[in-house]
């Protein structure tokens, strides 16, 4: 069948308002709570399969969702990286983490819902590690890793691991309820995604050098 380019544009219409409703929706209700149908009814979609037409699966409807969001996220990572290219200063490798992303949620505008959306897909254990093993393939964030890795002290594995699990969670959570609370008009703790940045830089600098105390029953 030949498509004609009026037909190609309103499918990639289609396309691009499936994902926005779905990001709205997931964020909104969690990510299990919504189905394929919900979805395209939503949307406006009179046919109950039209998700699984343009996406196929739940995992790729998600990764079309990230990978939306994921370009300008890695544009700006690159030129943080370019700035402080063999820092030894463990806050710059840490605002390569967070300022990329809290500067796309401000650029966003008011109301947005990719934070929160994260935040549900990092709950589900399958849709984590798929987020995980994704991320870890850009050029950007593996150059980030090492950065931030030869500037820590020497921690136990066990404690490395963990503490790396309590920052990303740290970063996704604290976003997600920043987005929450100006979405729903309420105050928040900082005025600006700056500001909420610098606090988040601050903390997980902190929890990253926190002294390790051993547990002794």
């Amino acid at each position: 069948m030949v498509t004609t380019g009026h037909g190609t544009r309103r499918a990639e219409d289609t396309r691009e308002l499936i994902l926005t409703t779905a990001e709205r929706l997931f964020a909104e209700r969690g990510i299990s709570a919504v189905s394929n149908r919900q979805v395209g009814e939503a949307a406006g979609q009179g046919n109950n399969f039209a998700v699984g037409y343009h996406f196929g699966s739940r995992t790729e409807l998600v990764r079309a969702i990230i990978g939306r969001h994921s370009r300008a996220i890695e544009a700006t990572r690159e030129r943080m990286l370019a700035r402080i290219e063999g820092s030894h200063d463990a806050r710059d490798w840490v605002a390569c983490l967070v300022w990329p992303f809290t500067d796309h949620l401000d650029r966003l505008g008011t109301p947005s819902w990719y934070a929160r959306f994260s935040a549900q897909a990092l709950t589900d254990p399958a849709l984590r590690r798929i987020i995980m093993e994704d991320a870890l393939t850009t050029e950007a964030l593996r150059r980030i890793v090492e950065g931030f890795n030869r500037c820590l002290p020497t921690l136990p594995l066990p404690v490395h691991l963990e503490r790396g699990v309590m920052a990303r969670t740290l970063l996704s959570h604290l976003c997600a309820e920043r987005e929450a609370a100006l979405a729903d008009g309420r105050p928040t703790p900082k005025a600006t995604w700056d500001g909420a940045a610098a606090a988040l830089v601050d903390a997980i600098v902190g929890l990253w050098y926190a002294p390790v105390t051993s547990a002794t029953g």
